[in-house]
């Protein structure tokens, strides 16, 4: 009572002293009435000011010739009173700017919390807040109590109900209280928005004079009297009438109706009902109270009882349970008072409080109800700590904690609950030590069911108890490893798992710290998953890696958890290694085997992805072998989870990622489409046609069969159609019987039939485990040498020189179903090659920093070394490439003994022209087939697509071949037979001007045929190009080597006539320039050769003339000059034979 007295006697001081608004002055401001105004007195009308000023200055609505008489009055009253200038100028500012900054400093005072020193409105004080008032011009004025006035309703925004108050210089000097009053109505009424009257007036309760201010307030807007009584009766609660703030609200209201007495009645009648819904409040409050005690446990000892105590009398127990019918009611209770005191904003008693906290820390039977009650009381406390205020209450809140941790285990075993109370302390735990206060209201939130505010400050000294008392972080690592892992988890098990801490401790890197092994843990979680995938397994593998890879410390590089071994990860996979199994092992999902197929990936991945830094720290982690890497079957666990995509989240889409970057060989497009054509609707209906018979043949029976080739192919052929109808995976027992016998497939006689087959099969089993099965028709299809044994060629030899590959029996080359298996393979291994010397430049990155630090004062060496191992390394693959290419450009040329049939491959296109364009015998015609349907020409078909391929991925392959270059026979089928040849355009003028004659010879002969094929302006350029260098070749190559290089490419200038008519005329004049210099160098022989330059001559004048006689001269010259050795007197009669047959061109084009 006496600091109430005292408090009574502040207010009553306060108001002494100060003249408040009469009644009088009220009632003619709120109705406007000038002749009253008129009458009040000087120290009365000082009052009103504000408002009296605002309402001369301001344009007004009411444009009656009354109001402008009123008007004109208030002016006359105004002109004589001193005080009126400064607030005119207080008026002519910039309340928008204001308001804009007012804005900024309320966001930054939220940022940084409500006690910061920072404000935009006001910059650093010289002075007192009295002293820079007095001092400032009208807008600094404006700034600094709008600047004091919003710290502290923003305060009184924080203080939850809380009174306290504020001191302030600006509102306690009586020197400055008018103009400071003067300011506070003109912001208010020029930023309502942002100064509601409302909170303005909670506000001046606060302070000092806070009463006067009010009243001056309101009488300067008298419209808002009723809206501000009923703001400060509906703020206010019952038990405020008895303490300071209560009082000081009281008086407030007193003081506004001895204002306006008219209104008192009424203000009255508020005060009434609002003391009436408090006692109706407080009814329900107390009938609320009486069901929380009614279901409280037995009353509890005041002591309080250690943990020992207990242990130690097990059958007496202080702490009585809570019933098991009453558990679904308590968290209701518990929910209900959250929604009163985090919503509603009810503010417990010390008796609520106790009984709340007596209730939450109650224990309940171990049912799922009881988990959940649990929970819901771990939450409560979290969000309200205010619940407990003493130390008596806080030692019961630890000792409940305590409890929690040792009964989890027992709760979550009884109940049968999987996501118990356990995980969500540690989760709070962990989020307390990693001071990620947000995501502790988060989950509290959620648990709740609710979105309370919360403030981070409020966690503090739950903080404190958890990482200090309850769970320090090496108690909380321990403990995390011995949570059992969740059976079956998948995405269906919601709520907070261990899955959910062991992530968290992994990224603060908890386990490394403290030595704790956690891989064991994640090993027995990975192989307990099943679909749909639980969306934090990918992400507790990646900080998983991280955490193997990367040390916690750059003082400690040793602190870092241990890889799972490669037995474990075998054991995963145990069902699927061998080639006597079909189905996947029922002992692991798929859901496990694609996780820890996405760890060994992502592992070796980020391995080489931080060699450099590994090698700076100077550590080396295991890296898994190849051979682990051979036994994973990777496209058949690729394909079964292609089919689960739904279930299984992002996993599908990052194993493919994964696989593209480091097993490009798997990830061939041929290979995809391949796989839609098994899964599609035709392999649905060819499984309608499965027969038991196709079920019952064994690979033991295939096997038999292939040994019966020689005399029979029925019972091959009938078993090889019948496993056609067989699925990818049902396949794979057969796999080793069809490769082993592809040699016998290479002897004479084989139906076609059979090969294409096996050609089929063996593109299905290609599906599902390709690596092994292109290891597996290497070995087999290696030549057979008597006396000599086969070298068994693995994985990693066929990685590392893909070239194995073509080494393969000849016979092989000439068999195009076979011939297909071997070009795929190939084009596999070629990628692999790729993708294994780019990860081992990587793995030996460290190799080069000894020669770094020999190279002592050279500036800006350090990546030497690695940019030429990469050098050297893009030179191997070019050089890989193009072997590949040349010995597959070998392989198109026909045989001795083919040749000796007459099949040469320039034959094969002309045969295609011929048999189109031409009527021939059908003798002719049937030739012309047997040209075009034979072997060489099926496998020259395979080898121009695979190249085709080479060339768009890769153009550099083409521009090295070609500077490489190949025989010229083979000219006519790469041009025509390979679509993406035209890219030689862009480099044919540097292949020309090569110092090489060979490669300019092999660059106009190029160049010719691909006029034909693509008559393109480009390729006209070129042309032209190509003869002006060969007209300026003629004037300095000697006698021996203009023979040389004009024989073979005279006659693609005949190709360039007919792609490019307007070439003729250069052409020509070449074709005589060239004759010319022959006849000069054999001037001297006895031989005149006179006759044929005029004969060249006269062709080139009137080449009509000469169109029915070339074809006999052509016929006389090649009869009667062949026998001459001459090279000028040859190369004048291939002059000649050119300039016909471009003449016999031109004019059959005509």
């Amino acid at each position: 009572m006496k600091v109430l007295d005292e408090g009574s006697t502040v207010i009553m001081a306060e108001c002494t002293s100060l003249q408040f608004v009469s009644p009088f002055a009220f009632e003619a401001m709120q109705k406007v009435d000038v002749v009253r105004l008129a009458s009040l007195s000087d120290p009365e009308l000082r009052l009103l000011l504000p408002c009296l000023v605002r309402m001369a200055l301001c344009a007004p609505a009411d444009q009656s010739q009354s109001w402008a008489q009123d008007k004109k009055l208030i002016l006359r009253l105004l002109s004589g009173v001193e005080a009126v200038n400064s607030i005119v100028a207080l008026l002519s500012v910039d309340f928008h700017a204001l308001e804009q900054d007012a804005s900024k400093e309320q966001q930054l005072r939220h940022k940084l919390g409500g006690g910061s020193g920072e404000s935009i409105l006001v910059s650093q004080l010289q002075h007192g807040l009295t002293l820079e008032f007095e001092h400032s011009d009208s807008p600094r004025r404006l700034r600094l109590v709008l600047s004091e006035l919003l710290a502290i309703m923003n305060k009184v925004s924080e203080s939850s109900g809380e009174f306290f108050f504020k001191s302030s210089e600006l509102f306690e000097s009586p020197v400055y209280l008018e103009e400071a009053a003067d300011v506070l109505c003109i912001l208010q009424a020029e930023l309502p928005s942002l100064l509601p009257i409302v909170d303005v007036a909670e506000a001046l309760l606060h302070v000092r004079n806070g009463a006067w201010f009010l009243c001056l307030l309101v009488a300067n807007v008298p419209d808002s009297f009723n809206e501000v009584c009923r703001g400060l009766i509906k703020n206010g609660e019952r038990q405020d009438e008895e303490s300071l703030g209560g009082r000081r609200r009281t008086d407030a209201l007193r003081f506004l109706c001895k204002m306006n007495p008219s209104q008192a009645l009424k203000v009255r009648g508020m005060v009434r009902k609002r003391e009436t819904s408090s006692s109706v409040l407080w009814q329900m409050r107390r009938q609320l109270l009486l069901e929380l005690m009614g279901i409280l446990p037995t009353v509890r000892s005041t002591r309080i009882v250690e943990e020992a105590d207990v242990e130690m009398e097990p059958n007496v127990s202080v702490y009585s349970g809570l019933k098991e019918e009453h558990v679904v009611k308590a968290s209701a209770l518990l929910r209900l008072y959250c929604a009163l005191m985090g919503i509603a904003g009810l503010k417990p008693t010390e008796e609520e409080a106790e009984q709340l906290l007596q209730l939450m820390t109650s224990r309940p039977p171990a049912t799922p109800a009881g988990v959940r009650f649990v929970s819901l009381s771990f939450c409560m406390l979290l969000a309200f700590s205010t619940l407990v205020s003493t130390p008596e209450q806080e030692q019961l809140m630890v000792v409940w904690l305590s409890w929690m941790i040792k009964e989890e285990a027992y709760f979550e075993s009884t109940s049968g609950v999987s996501a118990s109370f356990g995980e969500m302390l540690l989760l709070v735990a962990m989020y307390f030590h990693s001071n990620q206060l947000s995501a502790i209201i988060d989950l509290v939130c959620s648990t709740l069911g609710m979105k309370i505010v919360i403030k981070p400050s409020s966690l503090s000294r739950m903080k404190t108890i958890f990482t200090q008392e309850i769970f320090t972080e090496q108690v909380v690592t321990a403990h995390a490893v011995r949570v059992p892992v969740t059976s079956n988890l998948s995405a269906n098990i919601t709520g907070f798992l261990p899955i959910h801490c062991i992530y968290q401790l992994l990224r603060s890197r908890s386990f490394t710290k403290h030595k704790v092994s956690i891989k064991d843990w994640i090993y027995r979680q990975l192989c307990e998953t099943t679909t749909p995938l639980h969306p934090q397994l990918l992400p507790l593998i990646d900080v998983y890696i991280n955490s193997i890879l990367t040390p916690a410390s750059k003082s400690n590089p040793e602190a870092t958890n241990q890889p799972v071994t490669e037995q474990e990860i075998l054991s995963i996979f145990q069902g699927v290694i061998g080639a006597d199994s079909i189905r996947l092992n029922q002992r692991f999902s798929i859901t496990a085997q694609l996780l820890v197929l996405y760890y060994v990936l992502s592992y070796e991945e980020a391995l080489l992805a931080n060699t450099k830094t590994l090698a700076a720290m100077q550590r080396k982690p295991k890296s898994y072998s190849s051979s682990l890497m051979d036994q994973i079957p990777i496209k058949f666990l690729i394909r079964q989870a292609q089919g689960l995509q739904q279930e299984l989240g992002g996993l599908h889409s990052a194993l493919l990622r994964l696989l593209a970057t480091n097993y490009p060989h798997l990830c061939i497009v041929d290979d995809w489409i391949c796989e839609e054509e098994i899964t599609g609707t035709d392999a649905l209906l060819r499984r309608m046609l499965l027969t038991n018979n196709a079920k019952n043949h064994s690979p033991k029976q295939l096997q038999e069969a292939f040994s019966a080739v020689p005399v029979s192919h029925t019972q091959v052929m009938q078993i090889l159609e019948h496993l056609t109808l067989l699925s990818a995976s049902e396949l794979i027992p057969y796999a080793e019987v069809l490769t082993s016998n592809m040699n016998q497939l290479l002897n004479s006689g084989v139906p076609r039939r059979i090969l294409q087959t096996v050609n089929k099969l063996w593109m299905v089993l290609n599906t599902v485990m390709p690596r092994r099965l292109w290891v597996m028709t290497v070995n087999a299809l290696q030549p057979s040498i008597k006396f000599v044994r086969q070298h068994k060629y693995t994985q990693n030899d066929l990685m590392i020189d893909p070239l194995i590959v073509l080494r393969c029996d000849q016979r092989v080359h000439r068999c195009p179903p076979l011939m297909d298996i071997t070009l795929h393979m190939l084009n596999g291994y070629l990628l692999a090659s790729k993708a294994y010397l780019s990860a081992h430049l990587k793995e030996t990155a460290e190799q080069d920093r000894p020669s770094q630090n020999n190279t002592i004062g050279l500036v800006g060496q350090t990546d030497g070394p690695e940019v030429t191992r990469e050098e050297l390394k893009n030179a191997l693959l070019a050089a890989q490439d193009s072997a590949a290419v040349q010995i597959l450009l070998e392989i198109c040329l026909p045989t001795e003994e083919e040749k000796a049939k007459g099949v040469n491959p320039d034959s094969l296109l002309r045969n295609v022209q011929s048999v189109i364009t031409t009527s021939a015998s059908n003798k002719g015609i049937e030739e012309g087939e047997d040209n075009l349907l034979c072997n060489l020409r099926e496998v020259q078909c395979l080898i121009c697509c695979l190249l085709h391929q080479m060339y768009i991925a890769d153009p550099n392959i083409a521009k090295l071949v070609h500077f490489q270059g190949y025989p010229c026979e083979l000219l006519p089928l790469t041009v025509a037979g390979i679509p993406s040849m035209h890219i030689c355009l862009d480099f044919i003028p540097e292949l020309i001007a090569q110092p090489e004659l060979e490669k300019q010879i092999f660059a106009i002969q190029l160049l010719s045929h691909l006029c034909i094929q693509y008559a393109l302006p480009k390729s006209l350029s070129v042309a032209r190009l190509a003869v002006n260098v060969m007209g300026t070749l003629l004037t300095v190559l000697t006698q021996a080597k203009r023979y040389a290089f004009f024989m073979p490419t005279l006659p693609s200038l005949v190709s360039f006539c007919r792609a490019f008519p307007p070439l003729y005329e250069d052409i020509m004049s070449l074709l005589i320039q060239i004759g010319q210099v022959c006849a000069s160098d054999v001037a001297t022989q006895t031989r005149d050769i006179d006759p044929i330059i005029t004969r060249l001559q006269q062709i080139k004048e009137k080449p009509s003339g000469w169109s029915g006689i070339c074809k006999d001269l052509s016929y006389k010259n090649a009869s009667g000059d062949t026998g001459s050795m001459d090279p000028d007197v040859q190369l004048c009669h291939c002059i000649e034979s050119t300039i016909i047959e471009i003449i016999n061109m031109s004019v059959s084009g005509i």
